[in-house]
């Protein structure tokens, strides 16, 4: 690692850990960046899948006889030459397009080593979109995870669904998801179940999470979810996950199912660590190739903008782990 890896700028306003509304308003003005025709927002995470976006437009309603006045780009010369009278194509403006997210906020997205937790990324990309999605005038909801409740933000237009949306994630974020967690537990599959409830068809989904609860049973409602919408996968990752770290001590370590110390400097932690990561990636890998779900990956230890390739926002220069 570099020296500047070893000490990455956080984003402004942002202290890595708690969320705060103007670390997540900033993201309204750098949404311009993407809107058509600049590159989608997809693209630009370095070394991901390409998405396919439907773009806004205009869908084809019918043909009928030609009129004067009719645009004579929209003659339809098949049927044209087939009747011997000109025709023309007749289109309808395409309707807005519902942008949903599933945001994971819950214990195993609490972590971070370098620069930010995981769950404060996934806040900051779901600012970024909510704001992309009203800028094309589309609405935005949203359903916050937390491991123990879900905050639900129902598909809205114009500025309050930004605004309803980074609400629910500070108010998700500060909740205690370890307080009461094995009364209240909810799990994963009952988020995509309440997706699959609140989200209109032919909404553009995007699920931000680090995947450690999805299940092989979550198969099925992914699938019923793929057949009315475009559904997106955003795997948060931090490079300790796998191995990767220049912490040489050890570490009291612990999630929502053990605790434990772990010895950094050891090459056995260290391959045990990638081994684990290595197998997780494989079965989320396996899941979205087997569903056509884009995968992409985003790192808890670069600034959101350095990985999208702007410098807007300034951090560190890291590598991304693909």
């Amino acid at each position: 690692m570099s020296s500047q890896e070893l000490t990455p700028t956080l984003p402004a306003h942002s202290d890595g850990v708690n969320l705060c509304l103007a670390e997540l308003l900033q993201y309204k003005n750098q949404s311009v960046r993407w809107l058509p025709p600049a590159q989608s927002v997809w693209s630009q995470l370095n070394g991901q899948h390409q998405s396919r976006q439907k773009g806004r437009g205009m869908n084809f309603a019918e043909v009928r006889p030609y009129q004067a006045g009719d645009d004579i780009r929209a003659i339809d010369w098949r049927v044209t030459a087939r009747t011997g009278k000109t025709h023309t194509k007749l289109f309808t403006e395409e309707r807005e397009q519902p942008v949903m997210l599933l945001i994971d906020v819950s214990p195993s997205m609490k972590f971070g080593t370098q620069l930010l937790l995981k769950s404060v990324q996934a806040a900051h990309f779901s600012s970024l979109l909510s704001w992309l999605a009203v800028s094309a005038q589309d609405r935005i909801g949203a359903i916050v995870f937390n491991g123990n409740r879900l905050f639900e933000c129902k598909p809205t237009a114009r500025q309050q669904g930004p605004l309803t949306v980074i609400n629910a994630m500070i108010d998700a974020h500060q909740v205690d998801g370890d307080k009461d967690f094995n009364e209240n537990r909810l799990s994963f599959s009952d988020a995509l179940k309440h997706l699959h409830h609140l989200c209109p068809k032919g909404s553009e989904i995007v699920v931000l999470s680090d995947f450690y609860q999805l299940q092989s049973k979550d198969k099925r409602r992914l699938s019923q979810l793929r057949q009315h919408n475009r559904l997106q996968f955003v795997q948060l990752f931090d490079p300790l996950e796998f191995g990767h770290t220049a912490f040489n001590g050890t570490e009291f370590v612990t999630d929502d199912q053990r605790a434990t110390w772990l010895d950094f400097s050891a090459k056995k932690t260290r391959d045990s660590l990638s081994q684990q990561y290595q197998e997780h990636q494989h079965f989320i890998q396996d899941m979205c190739k087997s569903l056509a779900i884009p995968l992409h990956h985003l790192s808890a230890a670069q600034t959101l903008m350095d990985q999208l390739g702007h410098s807007g926002f300034k951090g560190n220069k890291g590598g991304t782990h693909g």
